[in-house]
C-alpha cells in the first residue's frame, strides 16, 4: 500500500470514529478513491505525499474540468481533498495544506424546484389512500407526513428513533449535520400517522429505530429514498420528486405564510442563515411569475 492510500484510510478511519454520517463517509471514500487512482499510473504507485505539489493538484482539478464534471461535483471532491490535506497536516505529515490554494470551482445560482402546497397536499393525500397496494401503508404514509411536516432531512428521519419521538407534545428529536440535535415540532396530521403506523409496527428484538424495513430492521437512507421515488412516480407522474423535495416545500410554503426566517433557520438545522436565505429567492421567483402572469403591464 502506497503512502498516500494508508494516510487515506487513516483519514476514513477517523472519520468514522468521529460518527459521521454514512452517507459523508461514502461519499468521502469514493471521491478520495478517484483522487488517489488519479496519480497512480497503470503498473505504478502514486507520488510520495512531499513530490504532490501544488502544480500536481492543479492539474488533477483540470482534469476534472476535462471531463465536464458538474460544478457541485468538483466543488464537493475539492472539500474532501482539503479535508484530507488538514488531516495531514494537523498529524504532521505535510506542513502546508495545498488544496486550500486551488480555487473553487464557482457552482451556479440555482433555485430548487419547489412543489407547491396543493401539489405536495394532494400527493401525500394520495399515499394515505393505499393506491398502489403497498406491503406497509402507514409506515409509508408516516414518512411522508415527517418529510412535509418537520423539514428533515431524509438521513435525519431514518436515523430517528422510538425514544426521539414525543407524541403527547408532538415534537421530534432531529440529529443533523455533524450529529447536532435540534427539537422539530409536527402538526396532528403525522401525529395520525405516526400513531396508526407504531400500532403496526413489527421490528425485529432490540430494534430502536422508528422506521423499519420488510425485515423489521431500521430503514436505511437509501430504502426510504426508493419508497418516495415509488409513490411520486405512480402517483404524481414526477420522478423528479424526491425527498429534499419536501424539505424545499416545507420551508417555502412557511416562507410564503409569513414565517420569520430565523425561526425556519431553527427548524431546518441550517448552521448559516445564507443557506435558509436561498427560499427567500424561491418565494421571489414565483411572486414573479404571478405577477407576469396577472399584470395588464407585465
Amino acid at each position: 500500500m502506497s503512502e498516500l492510500e494508508r494516510q487515506v484510510d487513516l483519514f476514513l478511519t477517523g472519520l468514522k470514529q468521529e460518527n459521521v454520517s454514512a452517507h459523508t463517509l461514502r461519499a468521502y471514500a469514493s471521491d478520495l478513491r478517484q483522487f488517489v487512482e488519479y496519480f497512480s499510473p497503470p503498473g505504478a504507485d502514486p507520488p510520495p505525499l512531499a513530490k504532490l505539489d501544488t502544480l500536481a493538484l492543479r492539474e488533477w482539478l483540470g482534469d476534472l474540468y476535462r471531463h465536464r464534471l458538474a460544478a457541485v461535483s468538483m466543488r464537493r471532491k475539492l472539500a474532501a481533498v482539503r479535508s484530507l490535506f488538514r488531516f495531514l497536516v494537523a498529524h504532521g505529515v505535510v506542513e502546508v495544506n495545498l488544496a486550500r490554494l486551488l480555487r473553487t470551482p464557482k457552482a451556479p445560482q440555482t433555485v430548487p424546484r419547489v412543489p407547491t402546497a396543493e401539489q405536495t397536499n394532494v400527493l401525500i393525500d394520495q399515499v394515505a389512500e393505499d393506491r398502489l397496494n403497498r406491503p406497509f401503508p402507514a409506515r409509508d404514509l408516516a414518512i411522508f407526513e415527517l418529510l412535509y411536516g418537520c423539514g428533515v432531512r431524509i438521513s435525519e428521519l431514518v436515523a430517528v428513533n422510538l425514544a426521539d419521538l414525543d407524541l403527547a407534545e408532538r415534537w421530534l428529536l432531529v440529529r443533523g449535520k455533524g450529529k447536532k440535535e435540534r427539537q422539530v415540532p409536527f402538526g396532528a396530521k403525522a401525529a395520525a400517522a405516526i400513531e396508526r403506523y407504531l400500532a403496526a409496527r413489527q421490528a425485529t428484538p432490540l430494534e430502536t429505530a422508528l422506521f423499519l424495513n420488510h425485515r423489521g430492521g431500521r430503514l436505511t437512507d437509501r430504502g426510504a429514498r426508493g419508497i418516495v421515488k415509488l409513490y411520486a412516480t405512480a402517483l404524481a407522474g414526477d420522478a423528479s420528486i424526491h425527498p429534499h423535495s419536501f424539505r424545499h416545500a416545507f420551508a417555502t410554503h412557511l416562507l410564503s405564510d409569513g414565517a420569520d426566517l430565523r425561526a425556519i433557520q431553527e427548524l431546518l438545522g441550517h448552521a448559516r442563515l445564507s443557506t435558509t436565505q436561498k427560499y427567500t429567492q424561491v418565494s421571489l421567483t414565483d411572486l414573479m411569475a404571478v405577477y407576469d402572469k396577472a399584470h395588464p403591464k407585465a
